[in-house]
């Protein structure tokens, strides 16, 4: 695409997310008016202000976010907390990891795609039953190290407010500001 990516993401609040990554006005513009499937995501590495004016009354703002990256090194070693076991997956690229609770019921997950020299790190995620027991940290762990033995030198995300603080004491970087707008669901 002559303006950025395009990822089928596959969440139901997020089908489809378009990034822009050097598209002009007139481009962007172009890009957004011709976008009718609901729940598909524009975001781009600007201020809110800056993008507002692009879109039209069906679309709404995502919360605010940030892009981070970090020089990738071995995770410090970390284990889950008792009662918890973390496990890693590979399949087509993509490295996950899983955290159950005891039960087995799902706590704490993430994924990275890894693209050589780099890697993504997405849906980062903590549930709120499990949360402020370091899961994240965990999680975070498991996919460094995934992607420092994959050959992967630097990671970048894309961070919530919430998540920030996470990645910050991690060691992450904020680069830019994230910002997105999604177009609404189609009224029943």
């Amino acid at each position: 695409m002559p303006w950025g990516l395009s990822v089928r993401v596959g969440l139901p609040a997020g089908a489809v997310r378009h990034v822009l990554l050097d598209a002009d006005v007139e481009t962007a513009r172009g890009l957004v008016g011709s976008i009718t499937e609901p729940a598909t995501c524009v975001k781009a590495f600007l201020e809110p202000g800056v993008m507002e004016p692009w879109f039209s009354p069906e679309w709404e703002p995502t919360d605010p976010g940030f892009l981070m990256a970090v020089d990738l090194r071995p995770a410090a070693v970390r284990g889950a907390p008792d009662g918890y076991t973390a496990a890693t997956e590979t399949a087509d690229g993509v490295i996950s990891v899983r955290v159950l609770a005891a039960d087995g019921e799902l706590a704490a997950h993430g994924r990275i795609g890894l693209t050589g020299a780099a890697c993504v790190f997405d849906q980062i995620v903590t549930e709120e039953a499990h949360r402020r027991l370091g899961l994240g940290t965990v999680v975070m762990g498991a996919l460094t190290d995934a992607a420092v033995e994959n050959g992967a030198a630097t990671g970048v995300l894309g961070a919530t407010v919430q998540g920030r603080a996470l990645y910050e004491t991690l060691g992450w970087k904020v680069l830019a500001p994230l910002t997105g707008f999604l177009r609404k669901p189609v009224a029943p």
